[in-house]
């Protein structure tokens, strides 16, 4: 049989799983062990069991639930709250001032968390409320949400960055240092975005209301605000550049950290951190089945000579590398329409990775584009993560049709960053390769 045959044999079997409803996890380890017993008989099984067992003792990947715990301390400490206040006074008032100020927040959040989901509802709970309560469009204000807590795929330390380190075996701090640059421009671009509409017509984002009495108290209470989120970012990012810390181990300490703050607003409490852990084993344990899923499917696809017949199909198109590329984009994108982000990355980087280096392309590049890519996979529907989580938050009377309609506007942005970094690669590389010096 075929190596081509076996590919669509092994697409058409995962399809048809997933139209029946079996989680995904399940599919692709159901997929994996018929193959293995299929071409090796019951010695496969070994094989997948092997696969699995190589990827899951990577120490990096323990940095994922440090961070999910992490996030869900400061999530439950209400640092996003002081963050909206701090912003709110320091920001300024002007029409599109509330849309700016959240993306500003989204950064600072995503700076210290690296979660989507978390940083959304959040998001969701704080922002969204206020802006329709000033009178902000309603698509305008969904959208701003879902694209600016989005932002957690591409700015340090991103979960999305981590698992491709691991996948693609590449440097996890540099491809922190490389999602930075894209991920603060296409906050910009939001700004800029949110900026120029409420000029051309305020009525779309009216200014917050002025405060009144003397200022002054209110800014230092606002840059005092600030302090501990300065603190944990700089727990995790400064421990790992000044080389104190891996990322494993600056994930342990931003952990710590998170305690550290809760304990100091006092909101720490025995139920707040048997809650975090309840969540962070819930989130992991749906992440570890995927995980799981995927690399047995790819490692035996791998043994049988499937990822050297597509890695040929690829640099065999009488192509230019560019467009190989943007090949490889146009493939996750579509896969995102109904596969987990994480399913995405270990079936798809072990494959294209090679390639993009074959090429003469930076792995780091490459990376970048991909979580710039997961990030749009996000926001489309219609799967969009990013719509869900903020439909589980919102008003009742926002329904789903509406929130897909809102983010079209920031897929297009999204996929202009995308753009920009794939035919400027220095936005990516610049900071790696400066602070590599």
């Amino acid at each position: 049989m075929s190596i081509a045959l076996v590919t669509a044999l092994i697409v058409i079997a995962l399809l048809a799983l997933m139209v029946l409803g079996t989680p995904l996890g399940v599919a692709t380890l159901l997929v994996s062990v018929a193959t293995s017993l299929i071409y090796f008989g019951l010695p496969g099984l070994f094989l997948v069991s092997s696969n699995v067992y190589h990827v899951l003792e990577n120490y990096s990947l323990v940095a994922v639930p440090l961070f999910v715990f992490m996030a869900g301390i400061l999530e439950r400490s209400g640092i996003a709250e002081s963050l909206f206040d701090a912003m709110a006074e320091l920001g300024g008032s002007f029409p599109g001032s509330l849309g700016i100020q959240t993306c500003v927040v989204a950064v600072f959040l995503a700076a210290m968390s690296g979660i989507m989901g978390g940083e959304i509802v959040m998001l969701g709970m704080i922002a969204l409320p206020q802006m329709f309560r000033l009178g902000y469009d309603r698509k305008l204000s969904i959208g701003i949400i879902c694209a600016s807590g989005a932002l957690a795929t591409l700015i340090p330390p991103s979960i999305v960055m981590i698992v491709y380190g691991v996948t693609a075996n590449v440097s996890i701090s540099d491809l922190f240092l490389g999602g930075t640059g894209p991920g603060l421009l296409l906050a910009s671009i939001y700004m800029l975005y949110i900026y120029s509409r409420a000029r051309m017509n305020p009525a779309l984002a009216p200014a917050l209301p002025a405060k009144e009495g003397p200022s002054g108290p209110r800014k230092r209470a606002a840059i005092k605000a600030l302090i501990a989120p300065l603190f944990v970012i700089t727990s995790v990012m400064g421990t790992i550049y000044s080389g104190i810390a891996s990322v494993t181990e600056a994930a342990a300490i931003g952990a710590c950290a998170a305690l550290l703050v809760a304990l100091l607003r006092r909101r720490l409490s025995y139920g707040m951190i048997r809650d975090t852990f309840r969540q962070t084993v819930l989130t992991v344990g749906s992440v570890v089945w995927l995980v799981l899923g995927a690399v047995s499917l790819v490692g035996i696809y791998n043994i049988i000579g499937g990822s050297r017949f597509l890695q040929g199909v690829l640099e065999g198109l009488d192509w230019h590398p560019l467009l190989v590329v943007l090949l490889m984009m146009a493939i996750v994108f579509v896969l995102g329409t109904f596969m987990e982000w994480i399913a995405i990355v270990f079936i798809t980087v072990p494959i294209f990775a090679p390639v993009v280096v074959g090429f003469g392309y930076d792995p780091i590049w490459f990376g970048v584009l991909f979580a710039m890519n997961i990030q749009i996979y996000y926001l489309s529907p219609p799967f969009g993560p990013a719509c869900f989580f903020l439909k589980s938050v919102a008003p009742r009377e926002v329904t789903l049709q509406e929130i897909f309609a809102s983010v079209w506007p920031f897929v297009l942005m999204q996929i202009a960053g995308l753009l920009l970094v794939l035919f400027f690669p220095q936005i990516a590389l610049f900071l790696p390769e400066v602070l590599a010096k």
